[in-house]
């Protein structure tokens, strides 16, 4: 008697974002593996939340130690109240409490894009950026400065109809080097960035309009890198979304030479790249351009949030550069 052999169990087929995210090899020795993650979000928080889970586990399965997740990643909506009625006080809600929970569970540093926090006034909110170290501490927090406002053909956007500003810009020292907070509209703003004492990494959480986006996003944001010798992380909201609104997409990782190191034109996904601070200090060694600055943003307030060292076992700590 013939006896036929088992035929294998067909695999699933894998997402292509968790098949690229598999396919990278460990980072080199002295650089971190960083993630942009790229949403369409709707106006369900719930869901919005559980599709960021997903993406951050795909950025963690890929190495990366360092997660910046879009503007409004967990809200997109053409409603101001929607958005005002799941605003939440600094510190607390389910929001607040996801990004730490994430932050924690895969020890990883995770910058919440941007989450709408309670504002002076009942009706608005301010949109801001929250840092969480790898403990789901949040460390820091930067309000929006720049309101967008687009009165284009059938376009019209005012978002300072909902959103109350920052006054402030923010740096935070990290295990990967002083980050920069900034947030979509600011991109514009090069005088923010150039307020930023002695950054190395600018992050910028985005939703850029399908029109504006398509113009200008990948020119404002390489520009900001190649001015200020940094690397930049930008992801963004990229797609159609269920309030109608069309958002440009292609997040992107910029290194301080303006090169694009990964980018993701358009739908859910995550890209990934190496930050490597020996490449960075060698191209600011032969372009000092930071140090012939004669022009100072002097009149801009700064918040520098320090952070102490915290112990890291060896296995983990192998081959990664120093906290500065």
């Amino acid at each position: 008697m013939t006896t036929k052999k088992p035929a294998k169990p067909v695999k699933p087929a894998v997402p292509r974002a968790r098949a690229a995210a598999a396919r990278k090899p460990a980072p080199p020795a002295g650089t971190v593996r960083v993630a942009a993650v790229q949403m369409a979000s709707s106006p369900n928080v719930a869901s919005n939340l559980a599709e960021a889970e997903r993406l951050i586990e795909l950025a963690v399965d890929a190495g990366a130690r360092l997660v910046v997740l879009p503007e409004f990643f967990c809200i997109m909506s053409a409603k101001n109240a929607e958005v005002v009625k799941v605003r939440e006080p600094e510190g607390s809600g389910p929001i607040q409490n996801f990004l730490a929970r994430m932050a924690k569970k895969h020890h990883i540093w995770l910058i919440g894009g941007s989450v709408p926090l309670e504002a002076n006034a009942a009706n608005k909110v301010r949109n801001s950026c929250l840092v969480y170290d790898e403990r789901g501490k949040q460390i820091a927090r930067y309000d929006k400065i720049h309101l967008f406002g687009l009165d284009l053909g059938n376009e019209h956007y005012q978002e300072s109809t909902l959103i109350e500003p920052g006054d402030k810009v923010v740096v935070v020292s990290s295990p990967f080097g002083r980050i920069g907070l900034s947030v979509c509209y600011d991109l514009r703003f090069p005088e923010l960035y150039r307020a930023m004492p002695d950054v190395d990494i600018i992050v910028v959480p985005s939703a850029f309009t399908a029109t504006t986006g398509r113009a200008h996003f990948e020119t404002l944001v390489r520009a900001r890198a190649i001015e200020n010798l940094a690397y930049v992380i930008a992801p963004a909201q990229g797609g159609y979304h269920l309030s109608g609104r069309e958002t440009h997409g292609d997040s992107m990782i910029v290194d301080p030479w303006g090169v694009v190191l990964d980018r993701l034109p358009r739908g859910s996904g995550v890209v990934t790249a190496n930050l490597n601070p020996a490449y960075q200090a060698s191209l600011r060694t032969s372009l000092p351009a930071l140090k012939h600055r004669f022009v100072t943003c002097s009149q801009i307030k700064v918040e520098v949030v320090e952070r102490r060292a915290v112990a890291k076992r060896a296995s983990q700590n192998a081959g990664e550069p120093a906290i500065k």
